[in-house]
């Protein structure tokens, strides 16, 4: 069951004022299909103009990033809204895509080389083989064949029966299941994405890109409290976890509790001091301190 379409929370205005955008320049993204013509703003758009202005920063053009973002449309079936939907980072000259755990040139679909393992996460984890070692080896081998399959833009659902026999012969396999749950948040399908991330997490409760990913899911149907609830639960298993930390300072503001964004922007800006995101955070921080100081008179 598909459910119903997210609330729009962030106004032309706000969008504008938080990332420091012309109308000029948002109506030429709007031009090029990089982002939807909207007065307001869900989730899911804030994240695809962060991917655009850290594009940007690289110092990619917009023609150049609205022609990978085409090729990516046209690679993956299962994904409508790449900027969104993946992590799409600068290699060097060329625009690239994280697909199940490789880098992926975004124009020609070549891989580049694999992400650290740290970057890597639990997508590969399995159990040890206390018993029944033949099946986690075949479960095995057919994650890899997920990941083989995902990488090079095959159908969707045979992507979908290659992690599905994982977890049928392995039914801890968190890794898959997350897969399992982000292939249907592309498709918008956030019933059966909300249902696999929960058994991730019920699979392996350490797991904290599960509960991240829970977490942006509810952000984007506008259950705040869910969402609240679920970056809370990604910090208390990894403090360390930025991403969480910007969402959460997100969430804070359009909650309207101050005290809190400004602690997990400043938390942020600890782990991330460079880059674009930095900027954003600090703007966000330096707005909000304004404020308190006016309000405070």
């Amino acid at each position: 069951m598909v459910s119903k379409a997210p609330q729009q929370d962030y106004s032309r205005a706000d969008v504008r004022r938080q990332f420091r955008l012309t109308e000029r320049q948002l109506k030429s993204w709007e031009r090029e299909s990089l982002v939807p013509p909207l007065e307001s703003y869900s989730f899911s758009d804030l994240i695809a103009i962060r991917t655009i202005l850290e594009l940007r920063g690289k110092g990619f053009r917009s023609r150049n990033i609205a022609e990978a973002v085409s090729s990516l449309r046209r690679k993956l079936d299962d994904v409508k809204r790449p900027l969104s939907e993946l992590r799409i980072l600068s290699d060097g000259r060329k625009i690239a895509v994280q697909v199940a755990g490789h880098k992926m040139e975004a124009l020609t679909g070549q891989i580049l080389f694999d992400f650290e393992a740290a970057e890597l996460g639990g997508v590969r984890d399995f159990p040890e083989r206390k018993q029944g070692g033949d099946l986690l080896r075949e479960s095995e081998v057919w994650f890899q064949q997920g990941l083989d399959l995902e990488e090079t833009g095959a159908p969707v659902e045979k992507v979908l029966e290659a992690y599905q026999k994982v977890v049928e012969l392995n039914p801890a396999a968190a890794g898959a299941l997350v897969n399992l749950g982000t292939i249907h948040y592309r498709q918008r399908k956030f019933g059966e994405a909300e249902r696999y991330y929960k058994q991730a997490i019920a699979a392996d409760p350490s797991y904290p890109l599960a509960e991240f990913n829970l977490g942006n899911l509810y952000d984007e149907q506008g259950r705040l409290p869910d969402a609240f609830h679920h970056y809370k639960r990604t910090l208390a298993l990894n403090p360390q976890y930025a991403d969480a930390h910007f969402n959460l300072a997100l969430l804070c503001e359009r909650t309207g509790d101050t005290l809190k964004a400004v602690l997990h922007w400043k938390i942020y800006l600890k782990l991330d001091r460079t880059g674009q995101w930095a900027e954003i955070a600090r703007r966000q921080l330096e707005r909000l301190r304004e404020a308190t100081v006016i309000q405070s008179r």
